[in-house]
């Protein structure tokens, strides 16, 4: 696997696309990683040697690839200096940064769902715009619209774009489905496209554009179901589960005094978008993209599916689900300093990626199967434990 010149390993990993060299040391997980973890210290160290130029497809790659474990766990030590705990949703809200996805985060209220997001824009150095939707929000609230103005001369008047709230580079919707469907159908062009067209004009979205939007599970009253169109193009479903005793001990501590932490920009926006490329760049192993397949296809009901899905599945994934398995396990694997993504980081973004892909049938309502469990159903079917 390896051949040992000095203090020098090279690895050549099973997939045959590139190779990797580490330093002697301790490697973290398998051979085919190329960092090395320095000292207890959240950085990696790239190694330079004669064979770094086939390193990936360039040298940059590795250094960039250093670049993102580092500024991964930067972003986290900002986060944690105002969110306690919560370390699952602050990692899957980064892999939805990396993989430039859109998430849906679902926790009762009081979770600081909205305090994760707008902490991450600010530690990051991005615009940041919140959108509270309300029953009678209207799609030009949310996207802008024309407006008469007076032109520059001051002689006449034309028609101007006023840009609403989504023209920023992270946006909350907050309690999406407060609002009706029509409204929520204003955000379906800007997340598949990255534009919104008013009127017949198309204007761009800056870059990076990610939408975070939250929702309350416990609320049914003067409440609206969320599209199955606009649920498939959030990349993650992430769930915002209570803090654990010694974790809301310290939210009482911390909170309710005068201090305060201030959050420093630690990314910037070159940085965000450099990474998300590099996300594109990683290579994954034949038998993640098979699995990934298997998954989706196994989560659609017929003959190949659990009889599970048959019986409460009226729809599964569509393709999008398996592109977003891929996408989110390399990004996965790039939070991490990984070199590849693997079926490991398949399994550890199955649920978040599939659950809201799921349209359930009345008989899951009726015997209170969730789509969690409907998805462990579909990971045992394709032979995972």
């Amino acid at each position: 696997m390896g051949a040992r010149a000095g203090k020098l390993l090279v690895f050549r990993p099973a997939t045959g696309s590139a190779r990797f060299c580490a330093t002697s040391g301790k490697l973290q997980g398998r051979q085919d990683k190329w960092l090395h973890w320095a000292e207890g210290v959240a950085k990696y160290r790239p190694v330079s040697a004669p064979e770094a130029s086939s390193v990936i497809s360039a040298a940059s790659d590795v250094e960039q690839l250093s670049e993102c474990a580092i500024a991964c766990e930067a972003l986290r030590i900002q986060i944690g200096k105002v969110v306690v705990g919560q370390q699952g949703v602050v990692d899957s809200l980064l892999i939805s940064l990396l993989a430039r996805g859109h998430a849906l985060l679902v926790g009762v209220p009081g979770l600081a769902k909205t305090l994760l997001v707008s902490t991450m824009a600010e530690s990051l150095g991005l615009s940041f715009g919140r959108v509270q939707f309300t029953p009678d929000l209207l799609p030009a609230d949310i996207t802008g619209t024309d407006v008469l103005a007076e032109s520059a001369s001051g002689t006449e008047r034309e028609l101007t774009f006023l840009p609403g709230p989504i023209f920023q580079n992270l946006v909350l919707a907050d309690e999406i489905n407060r609002t009706p469907p029509k409204t929520q159908a204003a955000l379906l062009q800007a997340m598949q496209e990255g534009c919104v067209t008013a009127g017949t004009t198309t204007h761009a979205l800056p870059d990076p554009f990610l939408v975070f939007a939250t929702r309350n599970p416990i609320e049914q009253e003067g409440t609206y179901v969320l599209p199955e169109a606009q649920l498939d193009r959030f990349l993650l479903e992430i769930h915002v589960d209570y803090p654990s005793e010694a974790e809301e001990l310290q939210i009482a501590r911390q909170t309710t005094g005068n201090d305060s932490s201030q959050v420093e920009r630690v990314v910037g926006r070159e940085q965000v978008l450099a990474f998300a490329k590099l996300v594109r760049r990683i290579p994954c192993t034949e038998e993640a993209y098979e699995l990934a397949v298997k998954l989706a296809r196994c989560s659609r009901p017929g003959p190949h599916a659990p009889d599970a899905v048959t019986r409460y599945v009226r729809f599964g994934a569509g393709p999008r689900g398996s592109q977003s398995l891929i996408v989110a396990a390399k990004a996965r694997a790039a939070m991490r300093g990984d070199a590849a993504a693997d079926v490991e980081d398949i399994a550890a973004v199955m649920l978040p990626t599939l659950r809201h892909r799921l349209v359930l049938g009345y008989r899951a309502e009726a015997d209170g199967v969730s789509g969690a469990e409907l998805v462990g159903e579909i990971a045992r079917a394709c032979g995972m434990s």
